[in-house]
């Protein structure tokens, strides 16, 4: 941890605008139009990744934190990490995740002559006093500020936050009876999500603030009375390279028509991706992309390509409705933000094989079972048919799963089904067990199994044994992998 403290006390001390670390130049402030190093020579490879994960363990593993009354952010892009200094802010808004971790096993050295425990439970109790937290949207703000990815409202207990894929109890902030948490739900709720609920007893509905992000939100009734979730979608969509998508992946983005699949546990960063893919394509073709979605999450402005974005229920009644509407609106790209039924699944495929690339998700864990999981939804008498028009239709499936890094934050693993002749073949003649064999020997064409990802994150320090472990499906594959044995 001495080394990020005594680069950071210097960038403080020399008053300069950002640290600038990467493997093609000694370490370097930028101060003005200059170029003050910090070292004599370039990192290696390894140097680079052990400073990095200093750094995060130093931050918390957050992008913006506090050190000696100052604020600082990490920004990372292409091997290259800048640590920069902000301009000085309010007491209040400093070292915001660390408040709530009490039991943080990467706690900086030396933290204790920044910040005592003391004004950190004085800092947290201001902050929420500075949201509003007795109202729905200053629980939103608080939110985003905690970096928390999901808020968790329900009767009579106090608010829950997921902070790097870990519930957090906010036991500062006071437990509501469902009667008030229905009054202070009421105002951000349209009208017709209201009446929704009082007929269905839950509901889903997106609602933004603004310079904060969009919210994606499900009221719901349990035993204890009416609950609420959110989950943040962010006004800056993530970067392809952000996410370090395969390149495999942004060929198949190329692609003049097919079905390609993002599939993951709930909570895996499927629309994250998928958002990350669509904005790609905005940046780099000249193309006409429809999104379906309920509802609609990121936010894309037109770049090269025009961008339509509907939401079920507010401009289309259903997904099956909007997919054979999109027939007659001339698209080259179709996004489903939801593949949740036979008929939808069945019109996606056909959009795929009869000339537009079709994007969507399903709720499978990995490629092969993404497939069979296609397949089943279909009755036995129109399997057959369904395997001969997924054969053509597919052409790759992403399956994805959020692990927590080593020092704070999360990171995803992908595996990767590009398909090619062979597994076409597969699929027609429901062979789809031995799918795997040919994604385990085609990593050169891009093919990539969940294991073999996770087994590389281990090995990069990024991601710890026991974390991969704990997710992983085929533990003792992974397992072996871990400990080399081929």
């Amino acid at each position: 941890m001495n080394n990020i403290k005594r680069i950071v006390d210097a960038l403080i001390s020399r008053n300069g605008t950002c640290v600038v670390i990467n493997t093609t130049e000694p370490i370097y402030i930028a101060k003005n139009q200059d170029k003050i190093p910090l070292l004599k020579k370039e990192l290696n490879e390894r140097e680079f990744l052990l400073l990095k994960q200093e750094l995060l363990a130093f931050s918390g593993g957050i992008p913006r934190f506090a050190v000696a009354d100052r604020t600082l952010s990490v920004e990372e892009s292409a091997g290259v990490i800048e640590v920069r200094l902000l301009p000085p802010i309010p007491e209040k808004l400093n070292s915001i995740v660390k408040e709530i971790e009490e039991n943080s096993i990467n706690e900086p050295e030396g933290k204790e002559e920044y910040q005592t425990k003391e004004n950190k439970a004085k800092t947290i109790q201001e902050l929420i006093n500075q949201f509003e937290t007795d109202k729905v949207e200053g629980l939103l703000t608080l939110m985003v500020q905690l970096g928390a990815s999901d808020l968790h409202l329900s009767s009579n207990c106090s608010p829950f936050m997921r902070i790097d894929g870990e519930m957090k109890l906010i036991d500062a902030i006071q437990a509501v009876s469902s009667e008030e948490l229905w009054e202070r739900l009421l105002p951000i709720m349209p009208r017709r999500n209201q009446e929704e609920f009082i007929g269905k007893k839950d509901t889903d509905f997106a609602y933004e603030i603004e310079n904060y992000g969009r919210f994606r939100c499900n009221i719901f009734q349990d035993q204890k009375g009416i609950a609420a979730v959110f989950r943040l979608i962010p006004n800056e969509i993530l970067t392809v390279d952000d996410l370090e998508i395969p390149q495999a992946v942004l060929e198949l983005c190329k692609m003049p028509k097919g079905l390609l699949l993002v599939t993951g546990p709930t909570g895996s960063g499927k629309s994250t991706t998928l958002a990350s893919l669509i904005d790609h394509i905005n940046k780099t073709q000249r193309k006409h992309i429809i999104t379906i979605e309920d509802p609609v999450e990121f936010v894309h402005q037109n770049k090269l390509s025009l961008v339509n974005q509907r939401e079920i229920f507010t401009h289309t009644e259903s997904f099956k409705k909007a997919l054979r509407a999109a027939l007659r609106e001339d698209p080259d790209i179709i996004l489903v933000g939801e593949m949740r039924d036979l008929e939808t699944i069945a019109i996606a495929i056909e959009m795929a094989v009869t000339g537009h690339l079709v994007m969507g998700t399903l709720h499978t864990s990995t490629a092969v079972s993404t497939v069979d999981r296609i397949i089943d939804q279909f009755p036995s008498g129109q399997q057959a048919q369904i395997r001969s028009m997924l054969a053509d239709a597919l052409i790759g499936v992403i399956s994805q799963m959020l692990l927590k890094k080593i020092g704070g934050g999360r990171i995803a693993a992908y595996e990767v089904l590009l398909s090619n002749v062979a597994v076409s073949n597969l699929i027609r003649e429901g062979k789809t067990y031995q799918i795997s064999t040919i994604m385990q020997t085609g990593k050169k064409m891009g093919q990539q199994l969940l294991n073999a990802h996770m087994s590389r994150l281990v090995s990069e320090g990024l991601v710890s044994s026991e974390e991969a472990m704990d997710k992983a499906i085929d533990k003792e594959n992974l397992k072996a992998l871990i400990r080399g044995v081929p």
